[in-house]
């Protein structure tokens, strides 16, 4: 798979993270799509689903100042001609460009009609590194979960 597709499809991600774009984020996934931690596995079957989900992180998101996304693109592997693996750190900045944390990702994306679409996300450190900037920032983390 071509580099510069997965990183133009990894600015697209970013910039819908950072716009609150609910729609635009599912958008760039495939349905089903899958996204995986070290305490929650969940599946998505529509994007109206997966607007939904990414709405719910949103209020957390606008409290503890996130402004702008970037990433950098650590790795990507070819599974097949249209799949790749995809190794992402994600970088969260506030208004004045500081940044407020990162977190790191693999993710399964695919080459399809709709263009490039990620089918599984394994998230590796995004839950502890938004609780210590919670902490550090006074926020009550548990006062924006949902049950």
């Amino acid at each position: 798979m071509n580099i510069s597709d997965i990183e133009g499809y990894l600015t697209r991600y970013a910039e819908s993270l950072a716009s609150f774009d609910s729609r635009a984020g599912a958008s760039l996934w495939a349905t089903p799509g899958m996204i995986i931690d070290d305490q929650f596995t969940g599946v998505l079957d529509d994007r109206e689903s997966m607007a939904q989900g990414l709405e719910q992180s949103y209020p957390l998101y606008r409290a503890l100042g996130l402004s702008s996304v970037g990433h950098e693109l650590l790795d990507a592997q070819d599974l097949t001609d249209a799949i790749s693996l995809v190794h992402v750190r994600w970088l969260f900045y506030d208004a004045e460009g500081s940044l407020l944390t990162d977190s790191t990702g693999y993710y399964i994306v695919r080459e399809g009609d709709d263009g490039l679409q990620a089918c599984v996300c394994v998230q590796t450190d995004d839950v502890e590194k938004l609780r210590a900037l919670a902490a550090e920032r006074g926020i009550d983390i548990n006062d924006f979960m949902t049950g």
